[in-house]
């Protein structure tokens, strides 16, 4: 078994609390945020216009990721609307992450007359990086409640602290390490996209099969997780996964195609002038300034 006793508090200071699964999602954010920025040029946009992109994904995100689990959490809510809001005491979803910040992303970026393909193309890949970053905060809070194993890979939690403790199979005993599951399948969608980066069309493909690829994980994983079930013996989750898959797969079979060799010999070209034009752009504002 492998035991984390770490405290899920990075740092107290009188009220103010800074979990280790608030660090790592800041760390997230900030790092997919340098990336698609970093990014950006190759496909001739400029860094500054993703970072007003990011702050609406990153409000949708947040949006999306609390209805998400307000209403796996209905009944608790209905008690109590005010604690709907109460986002600071925790309670999240993954999925309403992804699919709000999406949302909020595009939304933006269609006001702004902006490509939404090429954009979330250049996201997909920073976003499994993040997602994988934000789950390590995530192992040490005890978050995610699993089904107990006798695997000698299983977590146990041992800080009475943890969060683990909220579920049916509370601390001290070895559970599936759902979250660890995760972790490996973003990482392996991530080399399965970046492998497929700039050979696939049209623009807004590799993001889809983000999703596609993620759902399916998700879908899996979500059996080894002790959440509540809606119907069928399926959670939440499962039926967001499933709906994803649904469209997901509509749009692959529909859209999907490889890009020829020369086509992408002349695309890599284009990149790299694009760098040299945006470089240069920039640098002759700094200049007027």
């Amino acid at each position: 078994m492998i035991p984390i006793d770490i405290d899920p508090n990075l740092a107290v200071w009188g009220t103010l609390i800074i979990s280790w699964h608030g660090f790592f999602s800041l760390l997230a954010v900030i790092t997919a945020l340098i990336l698609v920025a970093r990014w950006a040029p190759t496909k001739n946009i400029d860094p500054d216009d993703i970072y007003s992109i990011a702050a609406w994904g990153i409000l949708g995100g947040i949006i999306g990721a609390r209805i998400v689990h307000v209403i796996d959490n209905w009944s608790y809510y209905t008690n109590d609307p005010y604690q709907v809001i109460a986002i600071w005491k925790g309670g999240i979803g993954i999925w309403g992450a992804i699919l709000g910040g999406f949302i909020g992303a595009a939304i933006y970026t269609k006001i702004k007359n902006k490509p939404v393909g090429i954009i979330a193309d250049l996201t997909a890949p920073a976003l499994l990086l993040a997602q994988t970053i934000g789950r390590l905060g995530d192992i040490v809070n005890g978050e995610h409640c699993a089904k107990a194993t006798e695997l000698f890979f299983g977590f146990i939690w041992t800080s009475p602290d943890s969060n683990a403790a909220f579920c049916s199979n509370p601390t001290g005993i070895s559970v599936h390490p759902v979250i660890g599951y995760e972790i490996l399948w973003n990482l392996s969608v991530l080399f399965i996209i970046w492998q497929l980066k700039n050979k696939i069309s049209p623009p807004g493909m590799l993001f889809t099969i983000y999703l596609f690829l993620y759902a399916i994980g998700r879908f899996i994983i979500t059996f080894f997780r002790d959440d509540k079930v809606w119907a069928l013996g399926l959670q939440e989750a499962h039926f967001i996964s499933l709906l994803v898959l649904l469209i997901t797969s509509i749009i692959l079979i529909m859209k999907f195609k490889f890009i020829p060799i020369k086509e992408r010999n002349n695309m890599y070209t284009q990149e790299q002038n694009n760098i040299k034009k945006l470089s240069g752009t920039r640098a002759e504002r700094r200049r007027k300034k």
